[in-house]
């Protein structure tokens, strides 16, 4: 057992009986290389990485490969999701260095922390005309030995260059409409037309890509935006990586066709995949989408969540597959074989199930380099319902009620099986996301359970993983242990959730949480130079570099969410400050990336949040609840730009302090009464909910 036995990552803790002399990061590895004179070996992965497992399989847990590393270097592993500030600066070495990056990340540094050669997965042989690990191992040490002085230049050069920041004249930037064309073209012409997504191969879901397009859609009525986002959202739930019996979304597809996953579900893409879906809800009124939302949402609150109420992070791609002598399978969990199948369900179930999801008797499984599913099936859904019911000549009703038995007997069946992993470890940032999603369920699909959800997770947080007297979160909980200072992302994330439980419960606590967090998020964040926020607040010595990252991918930037916020606050509070932050920020960027935006949708969807002019519906009423009528209306609409007051006696005051048009907005003749306002300027009021639907829809 090696020094991980005395963390709470489940990453780190799957690593505690390798035979590596594995450290923690901290002073004390990296003491004791300076003091041996010897290189430090750095990986970083994560709990549920499948290529993570592979390597340590074939690496970590070898005794004679282990016995290389110890001789020759200092070895640290590092959970990514815990410290993203060491994952962000290494990741950006090694894709410096070599073009590109990923996980496991596998970085060489010097005694003071300074990257000279790094990579990812490394196999365990050599072969191809590419040295295995042990190979590459002995060579770098090699090297380090005889040519320090060139490895240890080579190291400070690349941190230089990791360091240096061309100045951005964020002044002289637009934050215009031409932007978000470009935004748009540039993103449309990576759109699949045959297999919808965007890329021609490895698909990965990137809803921050949806959150834009929605908005351009609404703004300009260009139709290929919306066609675009709906095919593509149809294509992800309808292909492999949906988890058609038990809900929710593995991490991204292999294949350009949405059909064979990498198995693992993390948190953060549901959360961020719900409001995709309830976002096409809104504009369609396809119960597709809906029911997409309320499988993903059951998902969540069935396994996803923890004792105290938080979310957990994340569900493992491999599972014990007793098929294979309990060998660790990715996807052993999700795919089935067609006799195990004929052997669960009734001879009607299987007639209708194996056809709807394209079972076959040898698997269906085309995309398969490493053999791991000879046999089985991943289930896909290329027929609507319509489809099946004609091709086998039954009615629909018949249809979908033999699908629902069917899948009510295959969820019973593997939960029989070795579930995967569970990463129960709770981060700020993430549970952020999941509160604003679930908060935004409860609302539009008038379902109070996930709200109850929200405000109990949203609690959590501030009662757990902030401390009120400093304004301090931290970053990671698990098991009463709460650890690591939060970065930019946390801060942000976490109003974000916060700001969507205001819109839902009207209740004035969360909106000055949020103003709360925003205050902080400024104070440890702001780059007062040149505008926008580091990722990190420079405190922790270790970390080499202050970063902002500029790239809205699995997860959107602190910085694209912060603007986002920061804006909505502004219209709430009339706060000016909120304004003038977002303004600085949304131009430093534009400024940085004029020539291509569409790097960061996110943060385009937050400019053209901005290029909108306001627009405030108040809900005058004597208590809460008699808004709903009128909330059910705001909720079935798609309406990105509204933001929503719910004026009771006990917030007047504090609205009509920072808004004196409010001040006359008042129930009508003891009857509740919506004010609908653009630019200040308001329509009369309402007190009849399809008067308001209309005023909305003009």
């Amino acid at each position: 057992m090696n020094l991980l036995s005395r963390e709470k990552s489940p990453y780190l803790l799957q690593h505690q009986h390798n035979p590596v002399d594995w450290y923690p990061w901290g002073d004390e590895a990296f003491e004791r290389a300076a003091k041996e004179q010897k290189p430090v070996f750095l990986s970083i992965g994560y709990s549920t990485c499948h290529w993570c497992h592979v390597m340590e399989r074939e690496s970590f847990e070898n005794p004679e490969i282990a016995a290389v590393m110890n001789a020759l270097f200092i070895n640290i592993k590092v959970d990514r999701e815990e410290r993203p500030d060491i994952d962000k600066v290494y990741m950006s070495a090694v894709q410096t260095m070599t073009g590109h990056g990923g996980w496991p990340l596998s970085v060489f540094l010097t005694p003071d922390r300074k990257p000279f050669y790094g990579g990812t997965y490394f196999p365990p042989k050599d072969a191809h005309g590419r040295p295995g690990f042990p190979s590459l191992l002995r060579r770098i040490s090699e090297v380090w030995k005889s040519e320090r002085e060139n490895v240890v230049q080579s190291g400070e050069e690349l941190l230089r260059e990791l360091q240096h920041r061309h100045p951005v004249n964020s002044q002289a930037a637009a934050v215009d409409e031409a932007i978000l064309k470009r935004t748009y073209h540039q993103l449309a012409a990576g759109y699949d037309p045959k297999h919808a997504g965007f890329g021609s191969g490895t698909k990965f879901p990137r809803p921050v890509i949806f959150n834009f397009l929605f908005r351009y859609f609404h703004r300009t009525q260009d139709q290929e935006a919306l066609k675009m986002s709906l095919t593509t959202l149809m294509a992800m739930a309808s292909g492999g990586m949906y988890d058609h019996i038990g809900g929710g979304f593995h991490r991204y597809s292999v294949d350009p066709q949405w059909r064979v996953p990498h198995f693992e579900k993390m948190l953060y893409d549901q959360a961020q995949l719900v409001h995709s879906y309830l976002d096409a809800w809104q504009i369609t009124h396809d119960p597709f989408f809906a029911g997409v939302v309320r499988e993903t949402l059951g998902y969540i609150l069935d396994r996803m969540v923890t004792p105290e109420g938080a979310f957990c992070s994340a569900e493992d791609a491999d599972s014990a597959d007793p098929s294979r002598q309990g060998r660790m399978v990715e996807g052993a969990f999700y795919v089935w074989s067609q006799t195990e199948l004929s052997s669960i369900l009734s001879a009607d179930e299987v007639r209708v199930f194996t056809h709807h999801f394209a079972v076959e008797p040898d698997g269906n499984v085309q995309s398969d380099p490493h053999q791991e599913f000879t046999g089985k099936n991943i289930l896909f859904n290329p027929f609507t319902p319509e489809q099946t019911a004609q091709h086998l000549g039954l009615s629909v009703q018949a249809v979908m009620t033999l699908l629902g038995s069917a899948k009510q007997k295959l969820a019973a069946h593997r939960n029989t099986r070795p579930a995967p992993l569970k990463d129960d470890k709770v981060i700020t940032s993430w549970n952020g996301m999941m509160i604003g999603a679930m908060a935004r369920a409860a609302a539009v699909l008038d379902a109070p359970e996930y709200r109850l959800a929200a405000e109990r997770a949203a609690r959590f947080l501030r009662s757990t993983m902030y401390d009120p007297a400093t304004g301090t979160f931290h970053r990671r909980y698990r098991e009463g242990d709460v650890r690591f200072e939060a970065h930019l992302e946390d801060y942000a994330a976490a109003a974000s959730g916060v700001l969507e439980l205001y819109y839902i419960t009207a209740d004035v606590q969360w909106l000055r949480w949020a103003e709360e967090i925003a205050g902080q998020m400024v104070t440890r964040f702001w780059d007062s130079a040149e505008g926008g926020f580091y990722d990190t607040s420079g405190k922790d010595p270790s970390v080499l570099v202050r970063m902002k990252e500029a790239y809205d991918g699995a997860e959107p930037t602190g910085n694209s969410v912060a603007a986002m916020v920061l804006l909505q606050l502004h219209r709430l509070t009339n706060d000016d400050r909120w304004r003038e932050y977002a303004e600085r920020t949304m131009r430093y960027f534009c400024a940085l990336l004029e020539q291509s935006p569409q790097i960061m949708p996110q943060l385009m969807a937050a400019v053209e949040y901005y290029r909108t002019p306001p627009q405030h519906l108040v809900i005058a009423v004597e208590s809460a609840e008699q808004a709903a009528p009128f909330l059910r209306i705001v909720a079935s609409q798609y309406r990105p730009h509204l933001d929503l007051v719910v004026l009771t006696p006990d917030v007047r005051n504090y609205f009509t302090e920072r808004f004196p048009f409010m001040a006359g907005m008042v129930p009508r003749g003891g009857r509740t009464a919506a004010y609908f306002c653009r630019e200040f300027n308001c329509l009369a009021p309402t007190t009849d909910p399809s008067e308001l639907a209309e005023q909305l829809s003009s």
